[in-house]
């Protein structure tokens, strides 16, 4: 399964950088594959496994902050491995292709 997912603590101060950083680095020690971008973490991996590093980094993130905000995108799709790679090599493929059917040729 692939989930994206975004934390963010409520009440912890203007500034919440370091403690996001802190539920990243939680993500980036647990060997599974992961990236984070400007506004959402991506990490695969089985249902339980993703779910309980979810739930950490929300109760990590919770020691800062008196609540925590949390959105979260699951594609489960059965069998399915390396899908950050494989969905990104499958739109690089598309885009590769001159004129895919006009619709991305801008004027």
């Amino acid at each position: 399964m692939l989930a994206a997912f975004s934390i963010t603590p409520i009440g912890a101060g203007e500034s919440v950088s370091s403690q996001v950083a802190e539920a990243v680095r939680l993500v980036r020690e647990s060997g599974l594959p992961n990236e984070t971008n400007a506004m959402f973490t991506n990490v695969e991996g089985d249902w339980d496994e993703v779910m309980a590093l979810i739930g950490r980094c929300v109760e990590r993130v919770g020691e800062a902050a008196p609540r925590v905000s949390v959105v979260i995108k699951v594609d489960s799709r059965r069998g399915a491995e390396n899908v950050m790679e494989s969905k990104m090599s499958s739109l690089e493929s598309h885009l590769d292709v001159d004129g895919a059917d006009g619709w991305l040729d801008y004027p």
